[in-house]
């Protein structure tokens, strides 16, 4: 297989090398911080930071939420169908 972007250096805005269903959870961290995460069902989205800020996204459009997100908490998320990308 032929990488065009083999020699790039990661970046928020580039492509991103790997990603992961999200499963909301109030106790358990993402096992990688985000660079994104795509919202495939609008909805509430309650989420904290790696730098700590917990808020919550009211009425997040389907679509990304770019973010360096540690956490998607179950508690008052309603948005479903979560992917994070790093």
């Amino acid at each position: 297989m032929k990488d065009e972007f083999a020699n790039q250096v990661s970046s928020l805005t580039s492509p991103f090398n790997y990603c992961d269903q999200v499963i909301p959870s109030d106790t358990e961290d993402l096992p990688y911080a985000s660079r994104s995460l795509y919202i495939g069902v609008s909805g509430d989205i309650r989420v904290t930071t790696i730098g700590g800020t917990t808020v919550t996204f009211r009425s997040h459009p389907v679509g990304y939420m770019p973010g360096r997100i540690r956490r998607v908490h179950a508690t008052g998320t309603t948005a479903a169908d979560i992917v994070a990308v790093w």
